[in-house]
């Protein structure tokens, strides 16, 4: 079985190919890096460190690699003749592989009948959906008709942390040992192909995709904004100060009642979930970057995003959401030159102020959101409204 990848970084490696290459698929991996190109053609395999207590080191083979931007009509020959397709190029840059999958899936339907899952592991809602919409932006009046007869998007979530460490020789990526993927069962078209292990399949995935992104990715961008204010370097650090704890377990504690209200999720499942998340961040195998964690705070202050929807959702229901304003207001404080987002959001704050950045940035519309918003802001700016324990 092969299995064509987009996206050789971190999650690529660590956790989509690691998966696939365990189910029996050997694993094309397709990217610009062609430093790392050459090294899987080279190895014909790359390692993954576990950050388990016993660092175990796997080897995962048999791999190979192509440039999209040197090799495409390769990468549309592995189109052609794929099992299966996945990808992990994050979610802005779907539109960018949309032209060579289209051109691939074009000679596919013609010479290839084998039905085809493409399935986009991305850090969004109903990535799969998205690249299918750039395809079809692509495709001639009834083309994506026919594609679909033979192909399917069917959509997924991931949760894993993975990291990478520099080797001349080899590709290494570094995952902590929880993970999640999460595929829906209902639109998978190919029932021939064995399940990924691994992966949790479901026929309603909405609920997943929701407390990953709400839960886990908003108490991680928390930690960082909040570190941020406390000089601290790194999630692990950061979390050691019992006054960040507090904010990032209020914060999750407050976007669980979303889950309980409209999922009819137990109190004690997400105690748990919120226990489980907490354990991994502060896993001292790992040293996680503040800036890491916080980069694109403009995407993760957006409306639908990790922050600011469950507190809109919140406050729709009347329920208390203060660490979750807490940590928004702290989003908008956190400065890091070399993030281009950061740079753009603290130039717009100069330019027009906070008032309006929130508005801008959050799509909020509330006055007294936005004044709430505000105030803490301030606070924070001058260190006054600081949690301490």
């Amino acid at each position: 079985m092969r299995a064509v990848h987009f996206g050789a970084g971190n999650i690529g490696k660590g956790f989509i190919g690691y998966f696939l290459n365990k189910t029996g698929y050997e694993v094309c991996f397709v990217d610009v890096d062609q430093k790392a190109v050459d090294q899987f053609n080279k190895n014909n395999r790359y390692l993954v460190e576990i950050l388990d207590d016993a660092r175990t080191v796997e080897s995962i083979s048999p791999v190979s690699a192509l440039n999209s931007l040197t090799q495409s009509e390769e990468v549309i020959e592995g189109i052609e003749n794929a099992d299966i397709i996945t990808t992990s190029v994050g979610v802005n840059n779907l539109s960018r592989i949309a032209p060579v999958l289209l051109e691939g899936l074009r000679r596919r339907i013609k010479k290839n009948k084998n039905k085809l899952d493409i399935i986009a592991n991305e850090n969004a809602i109903n990535a799969s959906s998205t690249l299918r919409a750039e395809i079809e932006k692509l495709a001639a009046p009834g083309e994506m008709d026919e594609i679909l007869t033979l192909v399917s998007f069917p959509n997924s979530s991931i949760d894993r942390l993975a990291l990478s460490r520099e080797c001349e020789q080899d590709q290494i990526a570094i995952v902590e040992p929880v993970y999640e993927w999460v595929i829906n069962q209902t639109e998978l078209i190919n029932p021939e192909l064995p399940l990924i292990e691994g992966a949790t399949y479901v026929g309603d995935l909405k609920p997943y995709i929701e407390r990953k992104l709400f839960v886990v990715n908003m108490g991680h961008a928390t930690t960082a904004y909040m570190g941020y204010l406390y000089n601290e370097s790194t999630i692990q650090s950061a979390l050691k100060r019992p006054e960040i704890e507090q904010v990032v377990r209020g914060a999750m504690n407050e976007a669980a009642q979303y889950f309980i209200k409209k999922y009819n999720v137990s109190q004690e499942e997400m105690k748990n979930y919120i226990e489980k998340t907490i354990i991994r961040f502060k896993n001292q195998n790992i040293s996680d970057n503040i800036f890491r964690v916080g980069r694109s705070p403009i995407r993760k202050l957006g409306y639908h995003e990790r922050l600011v929807r469950p507190m809109r959702e919140l406050s729709e229901l009347g329920l208390q959401s203060e660490n979750l304003v807490l940590a928004i207001s702290a989003g908008f404080i956190y400065d890091n030159p070399q993030d281009e987002e950061s740079v753009r959001l603290q130039a717009f704050i100069r330019e027009h102020g906070i008032e309006e950045a929130i508005q801008h940035f959050t799509g909020i519309t509330d006055d007294r959101i936005i004044s709430s918003l505000k105030e803490h802001y301030f606070k924070l700016k001058v260190r006054e409204d600081l949690p301490s324990v």
